[in-house]
């Protein structure tokens, strides 16, 4: 079990990678930052000089989806049922990540919104059923937030 959910994981960092260095070479080049300025930026989520970033259709119906999916989650005493949830949305996660078609500084922020879901599916599959509510919790809150900074 630990193996399959270790191999998901691993095949989505690798589409992560590869849909963004197909993207990166599409990218005109920035302007320099020092590495400081770089180290600090990575992975805050902000918009987009106060407005929001423009997403493809793909990202949002899959947001929209997984959204739907904990909304249409009713067995929280039931350990398999997180499991079963947590498959279906790392596959969904997948999903978005393989149809990203996003570039330049939509495309990094849309990354710096999708990596934090990782350790929240996880804890869908921990030993402890209150760590898999809590985990559930904060996934619902995170999903949440993407209307506060794509549309």
């Amino acid at each position: 079990m630990k193996k399959a959910n270790f191999l998901i994981l691993a095949i989505l960092a690798t589409i992560l990678v590869v849909s963004c260095n197909q993207n990166k070479k599409q990218e005109v080049a920035a302007p320099v930052q020092t590495e400081e300025e770089v180290h600090e930026s990575e992975g805050v989520l902000k918009l987009n000089n106060g407005d929001l970033w423009m997403a493809n259709a793909e990202t949002t119906e899959g947001i929209e989806k997984m959204t739907q999916l904990i909304t249409n989650f009713t067995d929280t005493e039931n350990m398999e049922a997180y499991r079963q949830l947590k498959s279906t949305l790392e596959a969904e996660f997948g999903t978005i990540i393989s149809k990203c078609t996003m570039t330049g500084d939509a495309h990094d922020q849309l990354h710096n919104y999708l990596l934090p879901m990782k350790p929240l599916f996880k804890d869908l599959a921990d030993e402890d059923l209150a760590t898999r509510k809590v985990g559930l919790e904060k996934l619902t809150k995170h999903l949440s937030e993407y209307q506060a900074y794509f549309k």
